[in-house]
């Protein structure tokens, strides 16, 4: 075939639209493929790349692993806060319904060691605003004593373990012949722990 009819049908093909579309998505394919290529590096990248990479990794490890420490001795701390918070109000909060026994017989105990005469009580229970484990109870009772006496039945009140709080006191007239004897009425005060829907 002669070469004039070859290029008469190339310039006849070139004219076809279809195939500049076909050559144009062929185009569009191949670069298509060579962007991919790059982005994705499909084949791995080079040593130095794998280098990169892996100390980026190993960074990234440190980090999570440091952070993993740092939370677990958050936690360790908070369960030995919770730990000891239990332990303290375990041994100074007493329970609701046993603290008015343990605490009239305190008194009595302290009284006699004071060498003062501890009168008739009175209990009275108030809720703890903002706290549904707290109750408020406040023991009104008389005494009678010597002034010194009475002064070391208050210091034996004040070191309790139990935190008893003197919220008030009222003394009387000296009622004995030599006016040595004074009539005193406290109010003492102590934080109790109460179950959620219990006594109050």
């Amino acid at each position: 075939m002669p070469k004039n009819s070859n290029l008469a049908g190339i310039q006849s093909g070139i004219r076809d639209p279809r195939v500049v579309m076909r050559v144009i998505i062929g185009l569009l394919l191949v670069a298509n493929l060579a962007a991919a290529v790059v982005a994705f590096k499909p084949f791995g990248g080079s040593a130095e790349d794998l280098r990169r990479d892996r100390d980026s990794l190993a960074a990234q490890l440190d980090a999570m692993q440091a952070r993993i420490q740092a939370s677990k001795s958050k936690v360790e701390k908070v369960q030995k806060a919770r730990t000891e918070g239990d332990e303290f109000l375990g041994k100074y909060f007493m329970d609701v319904r046993t603290a008015s026994s343990t605490i009239l017989l305190e008194l009595h105990e302290m009284a006699g060691q004071a060498g003062v005469k501890m009168g008739t009580e009175q209990f009275d229970y108030q809720p703890v605003e903002g706290s549904d484990t707290f109750v408020k109870q406040t023991i009104t009772a008389g005494f009678d004593g010597t002034y010194a006496n009475f002064m070391k039945f208050i210091n034996l009140v004040d070191r309790s373990p139990r935190f008893l709080i003197i919220e008030s006191m009222q003394a009387a007239a000296p009622q004995a012949q030599n006016g040595q004897s004074i009539a005193v009425t406290l109010k003492i005060v102590a934080f109790l722990r109460d179950m959620p829907g219990g006594m109050l």
